[in-house]
């Protein structure tokens, strides 16, 4: 399995992301596994109108064309709206749809046209024939050759998300043997805002047992977001790992899955 893990957004301090970033790293070298780095350069879907969204395009993207330029990673970044995609496509390797936008036909097709990896995030909604049919948008609509399908959680009444081990099969089933399955083991923790909060919660002690159960389910990559001051995280805080906390989980993570993947067939055709 590969890994992408980084932090939520382009953070406030530049020294952080860069810390991550170097962190992400060195826990692929020494486990020698392929990492990819991720960071949202704009948090578009914020609970509130004042929450922190990032540095902005031009100094988000720079920041993580330096990680990629400085510390030869590759990197995953969102993309919102169609006139994002081209230049967004000039630093990401993989342009990733976020949940809430994984039924947005022009968006998955302007993506999938830009010769980049794309990750679709799915839907808390959306059952795994609609993700289905968002791969098939990528590949019919723009071509895309290199498609992935990220899970993080379902809705489970309001202000819950619940993560189904069923479901890293159901969408393998559905959308097809060489489509990569991920499963975003932070957000499937958290708590959307609920009665008079301002910003989702969630439970960061639940990231380990599902990121052990999604490498249990046969996932094909894991999908992680770590800060090196949880609690100070801007975005997201109740369910950042501590990036110290990476390289152990992920030596669990890795010893599931070497027993589960050993009797699958699956090929995902990914290189990164």
């Amino acid at each position: 399995p590969f890994v992408v893990a980084g932090t939520n957004v382009v953070t406030e301090r530049e020294e952080d992301l860069l810390a991550v970033a170097a962190r992400v790293a060195e826990v692929g070298a020494s486990l020698d596994i392929p990492v990819v780095f991720k960071a949202s350069w704009d948090k578009a879907n914020r609970t509130a109108a004042d929450a922190y969204r990032g540095q902005g395009m031009r100094q988000g993207l720079e920041l993580l064309a330096r990680v990629r330029r400085e510390l030869d990673l590759p990197v995953l970044t969102d993309v919102h709206e169609v006139h994002q995609v081209q230049a967004v496509a000039q630093v990401a390797d993989i342009l990733q749809i976020p949940s809430f936008l994984c039924r947005q036909t022009d968006l998955i097709a302007a993506a999938a046209d830009a010769g980049r990896i794309v990750n679709l995030k799915r839907g808390q909604f959306a059952s795994a024939s609609v993700m289905a049919h968002a791969v098939s948008k990528a590949k019919q609509l723009g071509g895309a050759e290199r498609v992935m399908v990220c899970e993080r959680g379902l809705m489970f009444g309001l202000d819950a998300l619940v993560f189904d081990p069923r479901q890293v099969a159901e969408l393998q089933r559905a959308c097809g043997p060489e489509v990569p399955v991920l499963v975003d083991v932070t957000h499937a923790c958290q708590s959307p805002p609920s009665r008079d909060m301002h910003a989702s919660s969630g439970s960061r002690a639940m990231v380990p047992l599902v990121a052990r159960a999604a490498a249990a389910a046969g996932a094909d990559g894991i999908f992680i977001e770590c800060h090196p001051d949880p609690e100070r995280a801007p975005v997201d805080s109740a369910v950042q790992l501590h990036v110290d906390d990476l390289e152990p989980l992920l030596c669990d993570v890795l010893a599931i899955a070497e027993i589960t993947l050993r009797a699958s067939a699956r090929q995902p055709a990914i290189s990164l």
